[in-house]
């Protein structure tokens, strides 16, 4: 079975980076796209990067040059940089592993989910 554990997140204070860390066990990590995703208190899991086998990547708006996805093949672990952070990033970020090898946008298009890691901003 699949599993993925992501580790990184924290409380800091707007303007903070951190970086979140995802680890991949039993998975042919190298082949899939993967994502990270958030979720708010009463809001929906939206998504925030992708990255595709080959290394393509996609971000939504409110992340575009701040957020970095990136992914390390050799360790299968998938890698979010987080700069420039804001208290509206506020929420349990997940990272997911796609059914393709596509940095796919939709929750749909992901089938593996770790448990999730709090980031909380204070302003």
């Amino acid at each position: 079975q699949v599993q993925l554990v992501e580790t990184g997140g924290g409380l800091v204070q707007t303007g903070a980076s951190l970086r979140l860390s995802c680890a991949c066990s039993r998975c042919i990590f190298s082949n899939f796209g993967m994502g990270w995703f958030r979720q708010a208190p009463g809001k929906e899991r939206e998504f925030v990067a992708a990255i595709s086998w080959t290394g393509s990547t996609d971000y939504a708006d409110s992340v575009k040059g701040r957020f970095t996805i990136f992914r390390n093949n050799a360790k299968n672990v998938l890698f979010l940089q987080m700069k420039s952070l804001k208290p509206e990033d506020t929420a349990v970020y997940y990272c997911a592993r796609g059914r393709t090898g596509l940095a796919a946008t939709s929750i749909l298009d992901y089938d593996y989910w770790g448990q999730g890691t709090q980031v909380t901003v204070s302003s």
